[in-house]
């Protein structure tokens, strides 16, 4: 989707800072860090979100949570990591386009809120 501010970041035009990269999904660090380490997890393929994951593109959200552990263990992510995907406006979706948040560096403790 043109106006889909993850689209175009995965296609290249707007820069981010990436630190995964393959055909199917793109990981790059978010611009309001809510810990240390927070990064964020797409598929190319636009899905708005969790909502629209279905058996034709689960696959694409699999892909997209199989490389999670590959990029924490890359950034040494040992003490552990918290992953977070928020679906629909009342969850603090901003963005809709699926993705998931990953959050470390710090001890995060149990609540959520």
């Amino acid at each position: 989707m043109s106006d889909c501010i993850f689209c175009r970041i995965a296609a290249g035009d707007i820069p981010s800072a990436c630190l995964y990269e393959d055909e199917h999904v793109y990981a790059f660090r978010d611009i309001n860090p809510q810990a240390p380490v927070h990064f964020l997890v797409i598929p190319r393929a636009h899905i708005a979100s969790m909502d629209e994951i279905s058996a034709e593109n689960s696959a694409l959200a699999a892909k997209c949570l199989e490389v999670i552990p590959k990029i924490a263990a890359r950034l040494g992510l040992s003490g552990g990591y918290r992953v977070i995907s928020n679906c629909g406006a009342d969850a603090g979706q901003t963005v809709f386009h699926l993705h998931f948040h990953v959050l470390a560096g710090k001890s995060l403790g149990e609540r959520l809120v």
